[in-house]
């Protein structure tokens, strides 16, 4: 693809606020639905192919890391990713809510269309515990498409004129299919044998189609319930109120976790500093060392020889340990990492570090261009 077709879909970001852009991305806050939870795997997804490319580098993966970790503490440390939050889910969410027991479990679930709405349902359901289920369609290639994509169900699939035999033998029916007229009636569904005593003998109805496949008379039956979109719109409104009152909680936690990243990034600084000046002091000791031992002369043993060695690198290490532990910091703590970096400039205007060339770095350096 061409740059300039490309870059009008970009938008460039920097410093703070690409961090702060990523940190948002990761815990959820910048999805089309709050909290969404596929988005973390994203993040995780690209961190692991980014590792794997040319100029990913240190920085890249320091962040990459604390936005998988922000992400994480978001979803466990707030209720951003509780609630349902589309009709689908809701319905999923809802069904469990009015069921006794509180799970699907010997629960007898019947899907009335497969279409889009259909996919979300069934993936919500599976992920309650929802591992059996009939679905009803007029196509056979539609309902064994959707089949084949939840291979840890067990759908079974019945066609439409065999709907009110499905709906005989469910407990719970959800019905999203696009039919322009209603397909259970109470005077349908009123001759049906009443629900399994798993369910407290009440067939639950929940109808997530538009226009509706449920007709309202089906509420007024004995031992049935019937829930429309605007029920279930209601509980996805109430769940958005709580999520954006999560997601400042979150920002909160995103600040702490941008402040940690920063202090680690700013740590990173003083890693030139401690080679330079560790690099310097070799240089001196080297010097030194090797104009006593000229001065020696060659009546020097070995064993001599390594002796001065070894004292002028004891006191080179003993010289190097203070400033050298003022140096490192872990990055965890920003204030730490403040004193670490004003001891850094101070030991660079001391020892001159920024004039000194150290010549094995040079050389490595001139052999990787």
């Amino acid at each position: 693809m061409p740059l300039e077709e490309l870059q009008k879909h970009l938008f460039l970001l920097r410093d703070r606020d690409a961090t702060n852009h990523l940190l948002r991305v990761s815990a959820g806050l910048d999805s089309l639905i709050m909290g969404e939870g596929q988005i973390l795997a994203q993040v995780k997804a690209v961190h692991a192919c980014g590792e794997k490319a040319p100029g990913f580098g240190r920085h890249l993966n320091g962040l990459f890391k604390a936005a998988i970790t922000a992400g994480k503490r978001v979803r466990t440390e707030t209720g951003i990713a509780s609630g349902a939050v589309s009709v689908s889910s809701a319905a999923a969410e809802l069904a469990q809510m009015k069921l006794p027991t509180g799970n699907f479990d010997g629960c007898r679930v019947c899907i009335v269309g497969a279409g889009k709405m259909t996919r979300l349902l069934v993936k919500h359901l599976i992920s309650k515990g929802c591992t059996t289920m009939t679905l009803v369609n007029r196509s056979m290639a539609s309902a064994e498409a959707l089949a084949a994509e939840f291979p840890e169900a067990t759908i079974h699939i019945r066609l439409s004129p065999e709907l009110l035999d499905a709906a005989a033998h469910a407990d719970v029916i959800f019905t999203a299919s696009s039919s322009e007229e209603p397909l259970l009636t109470a005077a349908n569904v009123a001759p049906l044998p009443p629900a399994s005593a798993t369910v407290g003998g009440v067939r639950r109805l929940f109808d997530i189609a538009v226009p509706r496949n449920v007709s309202a008379d089906c509420a007024t039956l004995p031992g049935v319930s019937a829930y429309n979109v605007d029920d279930l719109r209601e509980v996805v409104d109430a769940n958005k109120e709580a999520r954006l009152a999560a997601a400042e909680e979150a920002k909160a936690l995103l600040e702490q976790e941008r402040a940690a990243f920063e202090a680690w990034r700013d740590s990173l600084e003083t890693v030139p500093t401690i080679k330079k000046l560790r690099a310097k002091a070799e240089a001196i000791r080297t010097g030194e060392v090797d104009k006593a031992l000229k001065a020696f002369g060659p009546e020097l043993s070995k064993k001599q020889r390594k002796v001065v060695e070894e004292l002028s690198r004891g006191i080179i290490n003993k010289l190097l340990h203070g400033p050298m532990q003022s140096l490192r910091s872990d990055g965890v703590d920003a204030a730490s990492v403040s004193e670490s970096l004003l001891v850094m400039h101070s030991l660079n205007k001391m020892w001159q570090l920024d004039q000194f060339v150290d010549e094995d770095s040079e050389a490595q350096m001139m052999k990787s261009l």
